[in-house]
């Protein structure tokens, strides 16, 4: 028998004007626009809710109104102008995805599949910070422990890149300090990723200082299997720009933002 292909989660979007941008409709030809302040209507639990915010009216209320009308919505929030300090406070509240309202098609794409597999869509500057805080509050608190056996698969410049991109650096601010190509540096940013097996930017953080929980199972499964096993699964390798900015729902938050 044949299967199913996966069918495509319902979007609706709530705009102040109750219309759609084009590139929204580019992304996905099915969703439905409401204006602001209307009701939601009947939704399927698989729904994503696309909020564009009012720059007339607090966001916090905004994104507190629409959760209050119905609980446990896949909420993402378009922003004309994003703020770090904007997001911070509405992914308190609740929200799953923050982005540019005038993103690609492309970028509107990836968010809504990080979303449905289970993570959180993130900017580029705001996973800066959080992974920049983890190793601070990592290097303070955590005692002396041993390198993560899988670090040796990584070549030296792997590694260089490595340690700059858990520290929160990013892609072109790796190539600054390190002082070669921002295409050479998301080259080795994919094979580091696909040979450690990170999921995400905050997990590389977590890896590199030698706090991936999932590490202390995968080597006991290693020492005690067959020749030369890994005790890992293979990893699929992930376009680069996820990993910029999408948190996976495995990952640890292990600092505050603000740290």
């Amino acid at each position: 028998m044949a299967s199913r292909a996966t069918k495509s989660p319902p979007h609706l979007f709530v705009s102040p004007s109750g219309r759609a941008l084009p590139r929204w409709e580019e992304a996905f030809p099915r969703l439905r626009c409401l204006k602001a302040g209307a009701p939601l209507g009947v939704l399927e639990v698989s729904s994503l809710v696309w909020l564009r915010l009012d720059p007339a009216d607090a966001a916090l209320a905004q994104v507190e109104r629409l959760l209050a009308e119905r609980p446990g919505i896949q909420l993402i929030v378009l922003a004309d102008q994003p703020d770090d300090e904007q997001a911070l406070t509405l992914f308190s509240a609740g929200i799953r995805g923050y982005i540019n309202a005038h993103a690609t098609a492309a970028n509107l794409k990836q968010v809504a599949q990080a979303v449905v597999a289970g993570g959180l869509w993130l900017g580029p500057s705001l996973m800066a910070r959080l992974v920049a805080a983890t190793s601070r509050a990592l290097a303070a608190t955590a005692p002396a422990i041993p390198p993560d056996p899988r670090l040796s698969a990584l070549t030296q410049r792997e590694l260089e890149v490595a340690h700059k991109i858990a520290a929160g650096a990013s892609n072109k601010e790796v190539a600054r300090a390190l002082d070669i190509a921002e295409r050479t540096v998301k080259a080795h940013a994919g094979a580091i990723f696909e040979k450690l097996g990170a999921r995400d930017r905050l997990h590389l953080a977590l890896i590199m200082n030698g706090r991936d929980p999932a590490a202390v199972s995968s080597q006991g499964a290693a020492g005690g299997g067959g020749k030369g096993g890994t005790g890992r699964k293979a990893v699929k390798r992930v376009a680069g720009p996820q990993h910029d900015a999408t948190v996976s729902a495995r990952s640890t938050v292990v600092a505050g933002l603000k740290a």
